[in-house]
């Protein structure tokens, strides 16, 4: 018994002994793989280091980053991001550092990255905008900025269409793998809400400012003495309010928006829309204030209108956009400004009033005639009679019934497309943006 039990332990031991040596081989190999891994990567990241230096030289215009990295991408690029930072490089630097990464990912062929990179830069961007809804200088950077992206999803997506204009070094930056038409569309769209964004700020500055800075501001001489009669005592709302503005300041204000959105590199036609919707809000605040106040419908008052809008005409001319339009929607005020200048006391005078208004309805002529209110006793009161004939001769215009106007139309906005000429491998990123996570490609 006890040999049959020797026998079975020393089997057992030597079973033992065996099984401890293969997983000591085993230990052994996996150190020795261990060593291995970190001698290779040791030699990587040299490798990469050497690499990212060399490539520095034949920069492809790409950007390459961490998927871990993509918050910290967006923390930096958009959702902390001061214009001021980049106020002295290319305008619209955020927009190309975003296609270079974009175009990485696509280089890559990682249909996951692309995704999650456009749907956080659309979500940081909104709030963005939510977050500074009262600020124009932020909402017209990022205006600049999506419209520039979505230009370069354009200019480099391999459509015939939109490569017209490309270099043949350009072209080789143009996406490889996906189609983001579908992308496209969601930036067109968030265009489209930051452009009402901006004017909604834009509108909310100005509209106080232009019932006295248009309307009532006295910029010629000699006239400031002249009231209507029966209103001699009335003070003007420039002594009665404190926050009176004059036209130099409301043409002070427009010269500033102007300037933060060319600083900003905002596509030249969406200037020109942006302009054309204020002048009309000008137009439409202005006109409607002059629909309901007897005191301000009198030659004097029409002679000074006339004047304040040659300002604002000169204004255009200076910043070169009169090509916007926004004249053209300062005529309704325009034709009420000669309105209140012409004779009106003869049938001749009647049949003048109704081939010059043309931009007035029927019933703000007649509105404006009933109002108007001579400056002196050598002026005569409009009669009834000449009213009637006025009326009479404008039944064949078939005008609607309106009197007051919508001051808050907008327009339709086009965002019309309008390539860079830069090339990708040209753009020069700095250090103040904190973006060091990113290779150059």
């Amino acid at each position: 018994d006890l040999k049959e039990l020797l026998e079975k332990l020393e089997k057992n031991e030597r079973k033992l002994k065996k099984q401890l040596k293969i997983y000591m081989k085993k230990v052994q190999d996996y150190e020795a793989n261990q060593v291995t891994i970190q001698t290779e990567k040791q030699q990587h990241e040299l490798t990469r280091q050497v690499a990212v230096q060399r490539k520095e030289k034949e920069f492809q215009g790409m950007l390459e980053y961490y998927k871990e990295d993509e918050p910290l991408l967006i923390r930096n690029l958009i959702t902390e991001l001061k214009p001021q930072a980049v106020s002295a490089t290319v305008p619209c630097l955020p927009a190309y550092i975003l296609y270079m990464c974009i175009r990485h990912a696509d280089y890559i062929n990682d249909d996951h990255k692309v995704h999650s990179l456009l749907t956080s830069t659309i979500n940081g961007v909104k709030k963005v905008l939510k977050k500074h809804s009262d600020d124009f200088e932020m909402t017209s950077f990022w205006l600049s900025n999506a419209c520039r992206l979505l230009h370069c999803l354009k200019q480099y997506s391999g459509d015939a269409g939109f490569m017209t204009e490309n270099t043949a070094k350009q072209n080789e930056h143009c996406l490889k793998n996906f189609d983001l038409t579908e992308y496209r569309q969601v930036l067109s769209d968030l265009s489209i809400q930051i452009y009402q964004q901006l004017i909604k700020i834009a509108g909310g500055v100005l509209q106080p400012m232009i019932v006295t800075a248009v309307l009532e501001n006295e910029s010629i001489q000699g006239l400031s003495g002249v009231k209507p009669m029966g209103y001699r005592k009335r003070s003007s709302s420039r002594g009665e309010v404190d926050n009176a503005y004059s036209l130099e300041e409301l043409i002070q204000q427009l010269s500033t928006f102007h300037g933060v959105v060319c600083d900003h590199g905002l596509d030249p036609e969406i200037i020109q829309q942006t302009f054309k919707q204020l002048f009309y809000m000008i137009n439409a605040v202005a006109l409607n204030n002059l629909l309901l106040r007897k005191d301000v419908c009198s030659w004097s008052t029409g002679l000074q209108l006339r004047f304040n809008i040659s300002q604002l005409e000169d204004w255009l001319r200076g910043k070169n956009l009169h090509q916007s339009k926004a004249v053209e929607t300062l005529e309704p005020l325009i034709q009420a400004a000669q309105l209140l200048q012409l004779k009106k006391k003869t049938s001749e005078d009647a049949e003048a009033i109704c081939s010059l208004c043309t931009a007035l309805t029927t019933q703000q002529i007649v509105k404006i005639l009933t109002l108007y209110t001579p400056v002196n006793e050598f002026e005569e009161r409009v009669t009834g009679s000449f009213t009637k004939t006025v009326q009479a001769q404008l039944q064949e215009r078939n005008d609607p019934p309106t009197l007051l106007l919508d001051f808050k139309y907008t327009f339709p906005v086009l965002f019309p497309f309008y390539p860079s000429s830069l090339t990708m491998d040209s753009i020069h990123i700095p250090a103040s943006l904190n973006l060091e996570f990113l290779n150059k490609v």
